[in-house]
Parts: structure tokens; sequence; C-alpha cells
């Protein structure tokens, strides 16, 4: 599918990811076990991505390189982007889609792990399955202050089914909720079926 004013890396970018197999929509097979960057998504990304002036974005789960072509479109000229992801298959994609681009970084493995070296950072995309408020804590310490962090895939609220157990509890949401250097929000799509989380250290 093409996005009505999807920048022409992205539209790549999504073709990679087709080639390798990596789920791009919810009815693709394997999806929920990692999936592409949404457009509303990636659009929210490059929105922040704009105003990194001089500074670094960190990416958490590379995939086949698709948030990471949204960011790297939008981000001025002195800016720079590290993305990391554990996948051989998906990070080489990645790399051969963005090898033009000598402002942006593919590495492979730990996204954490690989990630933690390069701040501080003005942005960091945690889309790599972050479940640990250590870990958590650990990426909002990376941040500048008045940086952002962002993770997505989540489901607003009022959509979730009655007997979902995220009414209990939801794990993405408790991390951001008790984090006492970020100012938060959910951010719900253009699509109104999915949202995310975006947060500013103070």
């Amino acid at each position: 599918m093409t996005y009505a004013g999807t920048p022409e890396l992205v539209e790549r970018a999504y073709t990679a990811a087709r080639r390798i197999g990596f789920p791009v929509t919810a009815g693709d097979p394997g999806h929920g076990r990692g999936s592409a960057c949404l457009p509303g998504t990636g659009r929210f990304l490059a929105m922040l991505a704009a105003g990194c002036q001089g500074g670094r974005i960190g990416e958490l789960g590379t995939g086949a390189g698709i948030g990471a072509a949204w960011m790297s479109t939008a981000m001025p000229a002195d800016c720079g982007l590290v993305t990391a992801e554990i996948d051989p298959i998906r990070a080489a994609a990645a790399r051969d889609l963005l090898a033009a681009d000598s402002r942006v970084e593919v590495l492979t493995g730990d996204a954490v792990e690989l990630i933690s070296p390069r701040g501080p950072f003005e942005l960091i995309f945690a889309d790599s399955g972050v479940r640990s408020g250590e870990t958590f804590g650990a990426l909002v310490t990376l941040l500048r202050p008045g940086g952002r962090i962002v993770m997505d895939d989540l489901t607003p609220l009022r959509l979730l089914p009655a007997a979902s157990p995220l009414h209990e509890r939801d794990i993405k949401r408790e991390m951001f909720a008790s984090e006492p250097r970020l100012t938060w929000t959910e951010v719900v799509l253009p699509d109104l079926e999915n949202s995310l989380l975006v947060g500013t250290r103070r």
C-alpha cells in the first residue's frame, strides 16, 4: 500500500519489509511478533525528528527501517540517528536502505546495550519491547532535558475489550506514569485504533 504524501525513502522501506517477510499490516502473517511502524506513528516521529537541531536520535528496534526512514527524512542536516536491531536479516535490510545517508548508523544486536553508550539523545523511539521499569528508567537517563521518548503499539483504552487484562495492568502505561522525570501523554493515531505514548524529560 502506498500512502499519500509518504516520503520516497519510506515507500522503499515498506518494499524492503515485504521483501524479507516483515509484517507491514495487521493482516500480514507474523504480525504481533514485531511489525512495521504504522503511518501515523511514522508521521508523528517525523514531526519530532524535525526539531532535533544538532542532536541525536536513538531507535531501539529498527525492523526493516521504516521508522528510521520517517525520522531520517525529516531530521535536520546536523542531526544523527543511531538505530539497533537484534534480527540480522532485518538489520541488513535497513542498513542497505539507509546506506546513502551518512547521518544514520544501523547496528546489529541488543538495542539497549548498543544504544546506551551513544547518548545523550534528543529523541528515543523505544520500539524493541522494553518491559522493565529499570530499563525504561535507563533510557530516560539517556535523554537530554527536553528530550522525548516514544513507545507505540498501544490500543486506546476505550477500544480495549471488557475482559482485556490491560484494564488492570498495562506495563507500558505504568512505566510512563511512574517515571518522575517525565511529563507524558497518550496520543491516539489518525486511524483511531492505535495509540502511542510520548514523554518529555523535565
